[in-house]
This record gives structure tokens, C-alpha cells and sequence, in this order.
């Protein structure tokens, strides 16, 4: 805002108030009078310049934003954990609570049996992404007698890394927009949202009669949540055994079922066109680009829902030829693309509301 209030200009402009008939040459004492002070202003333009960027959410950083926000009793969310399952082999092995185990540059620290399916809950004991391991061999730091092997094979609860700037100032910005209040549906947003490892959340009100609420999550990284996931958010929602009760985030009165989305495999066929190379050779890059273009769409499945005071509606993810195609004809040797079908059909696919698109299969189209 003050960007154009240079040294040079503040000093010329001191000058320009002296009376005409001094001198004002450089090294003449009314230049070097006017110079340190015009250092000053211009510092002081530069300090007011920052200030008034740090007044509003819109343009503060990160230390300023967070002060901001905390007026709407908000803050960035914290780095949280993932949990992982974790199978023994022999699979009757007994593993005691608080055993050691580690996966590459990470540790995992036994939480207690699977309450669903087998093996063990193990927590990473360092917070953020990093603890992300789908899968994978885990090697015991603490001795397990009668222990072959042992093997991560869910990733049950994504870690999450601390709150982006650009995340929090969104979620900052957006909180004007709707107020969160006794068990609406920002107010379930916002809450259910907030539990460590949930990402999109959609919310059905009277969904099955006066007091019903469904409320269908992703995790943080854009899956379908874990069985676990599930019954760990319902019982912070609404205990199923005190369901309507008010002992969870919902209120008095509102039974809650929470279900995890789903997801759907989407098949592409099309026949392309090379310089060289065949649809093999550059399938690989191929199915980057694809799983890239899923990702972003998974990543707004959230906001195909819309509520205001208007309306309310409710609809699925859309997956579009035109961007599979134009995103498929980047790939270098790509000449032309044509017969594009998604599952058997030659148009654009529009997924249920709870669902996710995931990659099934890569072929050539048919030319039969």
C-alpha cells in the first residue's frame, strides 16, 4: 500500500517544504538534516504497510492469521499419528500393549487387538504424514517370543501433518460464511472434520425420520476410512449404545449413524495414437496422470454437497472425459486419443454421493 514511499521520495519531498532560497545541494546541511529522517519514515511506512496487511485474515501470516482466528475460537490443527494394523506371524502370537516395533525411519507402538478382523492397533510415535504405511514388514524392537514375522497390512487412521497456512486461512474465511451452531450441518462439518484422520465430510439431516442424522466420511488422505475409523468416529458422534443421549459431539436428541464413503473403480478404454511406442510402453505415465486427476477429484467429493438457507442439495463426483483425455494427450509420444469410454460408456461418469473414484484398468479401446 505505502510501496511508493522511498527514501528518495520522502527526502525530496522534506525538501521541496524548505524555503527555495537555502541550500539544498547534497552535503549542504539541510540534505543532510533531511536524509536520516527520511530513513526513519520510511522505515515507518514499511512497518505501517505490514500492519495493515496483518489486520486482515485474507492477507496475515501465519502468526498474525492464528491470532486473527482466534476470535472465531479457531486455531491450525495439530500434527495427529497414524494407526496402523499390525499381523503377526504365527497369527496367535500374544503381543503385549506397548510393544515396539519399527517400519523404515518410523516407530510403532502396540495400542491393543483389533476389536474388528485380526492382528494388533499399533500408533506411530512420530506425528504427521510420515507414519502413513499402508503395508509393508515391521521388525520388532522389543523381543516377541514365538514371533516369525510380523507385517503391516492396513493403514486404519492417516496421520495428518500440522494445518497448512493456506488450509487454515480457507477454513478461517469460511466460517463467516455459515455459522456453526447447536447441531446444524456445518456444525457437524466442522466437528466431525476436526477428529484426527478425517478428511471430507458429508452430513444427511432427517435422513430417516425427525432426529436422524447421517454423517459419511473420508479419511485425511482421500480413502475409504477403516472399520475401525468408522466405530472410533461413531462413538465420539454418538455412542451407539446412548445413541440420541447428547454423550457425544451430537446433541440431545440427534441419533447419528456414521458410515464411511466408498469407493468406485472406474475402467478406461481408448485408442490412442503414438509417434512411437505402444500403450504399454507408456502406460505407466499414463496411469499417473489418471490417478492424479482421481486425487483431485476425491479431494473435492466434500463439496459436491451444498447447504445454505435456500437450498440443499446433494449430488456425486463427475468424472469427465474431456479432462481424461486432455490430461492422457500430454504424454510426449501422444499423437491423438479417440473412442474414450469410462466402464463401457462413452460419456461422462457421475459417481453415487458417497463415493470416491478410484483406477481400475488401463486398455485399448476395441476395434471391433
Amino acid at each position: 500500500m505505502y510501496e511508493d514511499q522511498t527514501y528518495e521520495k520522502i527526502r525530496d519531498r522534506m525538501l521541496g517544504s524548505m524555503p527555495a532560497d537555502i541550500d539544498k545541494r547534497e552535503g549542504s546541511i539541510a540534505f543532510d538534516a533531511a536524509a536520516p529522517a527520511a530513513i526513519e519514515l520510511m522505515y515507518l511506512y514499511m512497518a505501517l504497510d505490514l500492519f495493515i496487511q496483518n489486520t486482515f485474515g485474507d492477507t496475515a501470516t501465519r502468526p498474525f492469521l492464528i491470532e486473527r482466528a482466534k476470535e472465531r475460537g479457531l486455531s491450525p490443527m495439530e500434527a495427529t499419528p497414524s494407526v496402523v494394523r499390525i499381523v503377526p506371524t504365527p497369527s496367535d502370537v500374544e503381543i503385549s500393549e506397548g510393544a515396539r516395533f519399527s517400519c523404515d525411519d518410523v516407530n510403532f507402538r502396540i495400542t491393543g487387538k483389533a476389536t474388528t478382523g485380526s492382528g494388533y492397533l499399533a500408533e506411530c510415535e512420530t506425528a504427521g504424514t510420515i507414519g502413513n504405511k499402508p503395508n509393508g514388514p515391521v521388525v520388532p524392537i522389543d523381543y516377541v517370543a514365538g514371533l516369525s514375522k510380523v507385517e503391516i497390512s492396513e493403514l486404519v487412521t492417516a496421520g495428518e501433518d500440522e494445518e497448512e497456512t493456506e488450509t487454515f486461512r480457507k477454513r478461517y474465511l469460511a466460517s463467516f460464511e455459515s455459522m456453526a451452531f447447536g447441531g446444524n450441518i456445518q456444525d457437524y462439518r466442522e466437528k466431525v472434520g476436526a477428529i484426527a484422520g478425517v478428511g471430507g465430510v458429508k452430513v444427511y439431516p432427517v435422513w430417516d425420520g425427525g432426529g436422524t442424522v447421517k454423517v459419511v466420511f473420508s479419511t485425511s488422505d482421500n480413502k475409504p476410512p477403516a472399520t475401525e475409523k468408522i466405530q472410533e468416529v461413531q462413538t465420539l458422534v454418538d455412542p451407539v449404545t446412548n445413541a440420541g443421549q447428547g454423550l457425544g459431539i451430537a446433541p440431545i436428541g440427534h441419533r447419528v449413524t456414521v458410515l464411511g464413503v466408498k469407493s468406485k473403480a472406474v475402467n478406461i478404454a481408448f485408442t490412442p495414437t503414438f509417434k512411437s511406442g505402444t500403450l504399454e510402453s507408456h502406460l505407466e505415465q499414463i496411469q499417473t496422470i489418471v490417478k492424479a486427476y482421481f486425487e483431485e477429484l476425491n479431494t473435492s467429493w466434500e463439496d459436491t454437497q451444498t447447504a445454505t438457507l435456500k437450498a440443499y442439495s446433494d449430488t456425486g463426483i463427475i468424472v469427465r472425459l474431456s479432462q481424461i483425455e486432455s490430461r492422457i494427450m500430454g504424454v510426449g509420444d501422444m499423437i491423438d486419443i479417440e473412442g474414450t469410454t469410462l466402464n463401457g460408456t462413452s460419456k461422462n461418469l457421475v459417481l453415487q454421493p458417497d463415493e470416491l473414484v478410484e483406477l481400475g484398468t488401463i486398455s485399448e479401446a476395441s476395434t471391433s
